[in-house]
């Protein structure tokens, strides 16, 4: 998925009403929106509310830039305001903690786990399920700092400036979220530590039992690049200090959903 680039002019022309640059801008920056949104809240519904309703302040806003910071940065600060003062997020925040967390995956593993019929495309959702989640254990701040700085790799400077925080406070923030998750990564999560009690086919039966993973239906899952097996090889290769990122990392973008484009057209042709 690239990142947010849309050009000088086309800013202008959609500032100044024309509806085709309008939604070239909104085109530019769904896709980085939603995928924000996507490991912020991590359920899909809320993620495509949320997105819907960013890129509404994205037009709505758009008069307001002043080119006094790089769009992507205005764009990214747009989005993190929500996240952030939304009544409804903070409503919705499942209130998930590491301890907690721990607790469910060491709770009904099996040693023999038997083969489903889709097995290998099951763990894979799991895999990815399972690593999306581990950020909800942070608060909402930590998790803004790791997703900006570890998920989408954006300079500290650029980062700080989208949180509005001083560079040292936001390095300080990075640093605490990125210890967090190394820490529960290392002792919890199977692909990155032979010690650790949860691996995905020991914990596929309890998840599936548990409504967690559905078979037939692998949202998280689609558009993947890597299976279970590979991703697992691959993290196998990579020094502790690594695994928790690279798993991150092994998490799949997923575009903006399509009816939110069509309903951001529809929004578009109704302005004069």
């Amino acid at each position: 998925m690239t990142a947010i680039t849309v050009t000088a002019d086309r800013i202008k022309a959609a500032q100044d009403g024309d509806r085709k640059a309008l939604g070239e801008v909104l085109e530019g920056v769904q896709d980085q929106v939603h995928k924000l949104s996507r490991r912020i809240l991590v359920d899909p519904e809320d993620a495509r509310e949320a997105t819907q309703e960013i890129l509404i302040l994205v037009l709505t806003k758009l008069s307001t830039f002043r080119g006094e910071s790089a769009f992507a940065t205005w764009v990214y600060r747009v989005a993190v305001r929500y996240l952030l003062h939304s009544k409804k997020i903070r409503d919705r925040d499942p209130g998930l903690t590491f301890e907690a967390f721990a607790a469910d995956l060491e709770t009904g593993l099996v040693a023999d786990p038997p083969d489903a019929p889709d097995h290998a495309l099951l763990l894979n959702e799991l895999r990815i399920s399972c690593t999306m989640a581990i950020l909800l254990c942070l608060t909402m701040e930590l998790r803004l700092a790791y997703v900006l700085g570890e998920i989408f790799e954006l300079e500290h400077g650029e980062a700080a400036e989208i949180l509005e925080l001083a560079p040292a406070a936001y390095r300080k923030r990075l640093s605490r979220a990125r210890s967090e998750v190394v820490a529960f990564t290392g002792r919890h999560c199977g692909l990155a530590s032979l010690s650790a009690r949860c691996l995905c086919p020991r914990r596929l039966p309890a998840a599936i039992k548990a409504g967690r993973i559905v078979p037939g239906h692998t949202p998280n899952s689609e558009g993947a690049n890597e299976s279970y097996s590979e991703v697992r090889s691959r993290i196998g290769t990579v020094i502790d200090s690594l695994k928790a990122f690279r798993l991150q990392q092994a998490v799949p973008e997923e575009r903006c959903p399509q009816d939110i484009r069509a309903q951001l057209t529809g929004i578009l042709s109704q302005l004069a």
